[in-house]
C-alpha cells in the first residue's frame, strides 16, 4: 500500500512512515502549502510527493523542524525543481551546511548498528540544507492562515523548530515530543529541555493536537506527562553531579530507561562541569 496522508485538523495531514516511525505533516492553505519534515532518503520523499500531490497542488515551502537526518535528507525531492523554499532554524541550517562528507557520516555511523540498508544509502546522500532560516520566529501566509514557525529553546537538539497552525489548534512539536519511544539525548540539552518544553505546553490548550516527531499524534495532557518526566531527570541530574555520583546509577533511577537516560546524564554532567 503506498503512503498516505491522514487528516487530523482542518486541512492539517500527518504522514507516519513505518521506516524509524516519522511523521511529515502537511498544511494546506487557500494559495499555498507547507510541507514539514522530508524524510530519510529520496524514495521516501518522493513517496511523501506523491502523497502530498494525491491532496493539493499548491505550491508549497518545506520545513525541517532540526537537522536529523530522518527529517530533512528528503529536502532535495520535496522542494522539487525549481526549488521551493526549505526553512529552518539557524543552527539546523548551519549544521546541515557543514561539509556534506561529515553530515553524511554523522547520519551513517548513527545507523550502521540498527539499519545497515539505510546507512549505506546514507552514506552517499544529496544534502540540501535549508535556504531560509528563524532566528526566533517567522510567519508564512498560506492564504489567509497563518503557520508560525517558532524556536522555543534548545532541547531536543540545538535547532530545535516547532510549527504552530493556530485557526486547526495544532502544533507540529518535531522530536521536542515523543510518542514512538523515548526521547533522544544524543544531540540534546537535557538541563535547558524543560523549559523549551514548558514554553510549548503555553501554546496549548485543553484541546490541541501535537503532532510528535515520532509516533502517534497526542494531547496536551501527553506533553505534560513529558514535561513532568523531563523535570524529574534535570534534577537527578543536577543532584548526581552535585553529589558526584556515577552516571549510571542516576540513568537507573531516571525516566525514560536507564539507555536513553544515559546519554542525557553524561551529557547533562558535562554541561554542569563546563559552568563550574
Amino acid at each position: 500500500m503506498s503512503a498516505r496522508f491522514v487528516e487530523v485538523g482542518d486541512r492539517v495531514y500527518v504522514l507516519r512512515r513505518p521506516r524509524l516511525d516519522v511523521n511529515s505533516t502537511l498544511v494546506v492553505g487557500a494559495a499555498a502549502a507547507v510541507l514539514v519534515d522530508t524524510g530519510s532518503t529520496p524514495a521516501e520523499a518522493a513517496e511523501l510527493v506523491e502523497a502530498a500531490r494525491r491532496i493539493t497542488h499548491l505550491p508549497w515551502s518545506v520545513v525541517n523542524t532540526h537537522h536529523h537526518f530522518d527529517h530533512c535528507f528528503g529536502n532535495q525531492v520535496a522542494a522539487g525543481d525549481p526549488p521551493a523554499p526549505v526553512w529552518a532554524h539557524q543552527e539546523a541550517a548551519r549544521l546541515l551546511a557543514r561539509p556534506v562528507e561529515v553530515v553524511r557520516e554523522e547520519a551513517y555511523r548513527e545507523m550502521i548498528g540498527h539499519d545497515p540498508q539505510l546507512a549505506e544509502q546514507l552514506s552517499h546522500a544529496v544534502v540540501h540544507p535549508p535556504d531560509r532560516t528563524v532566528t526566533r520566529a517567522a510567519t508564512l501566509d498560506l492564504g489567509g492562515r497563518a503557520v508560525e514557525l517558532w524556536h522555543p529553546g534548545r532541547g531536543h537538539t540545538i535547532g530545535d523548530l516547532v510549527v504552530h497552525v493556530p485557526d486547526a489548534d495544532l502544533l507540529v512539536a518535531g522530536d521536542l515530543v515523543e510518542q514512538g519511544a523515548p526521547p533522544s539525548f544524543d544531540d540534546a540539552y537535557p538541563l535547558e529541555w524543560p523549559d523549551t518544553l514548558a514554553a510549548v505546553l503555553r501554546r496549548l490548550g485543553p484541546a490541541s493536537v501535537v503532532v510528535p516527531g515520532h509516533g502517534a499524534c497526542v494531547g496536551v495532557d501527553f506533553v505534560r506527562a513529558q514535561h513532568a518526566d523531563l523535570v524529574a531527570l534535570e534534577w537527578l541530574i543536577r543532584d548526581g553531579h552535585a553529589d558526584g555520583a556515577p552516571p549510571a546509577r542516576v540513568a537507573a533511577r531516571a525516566p525514560f530507561g536507564p539507555q536513553a537516560a544515559g546519554v542525557a546524564v553524561v551529557r547533562g554532567y558535562a554541561e554542569l562541569s563546563n559552568r563550574a
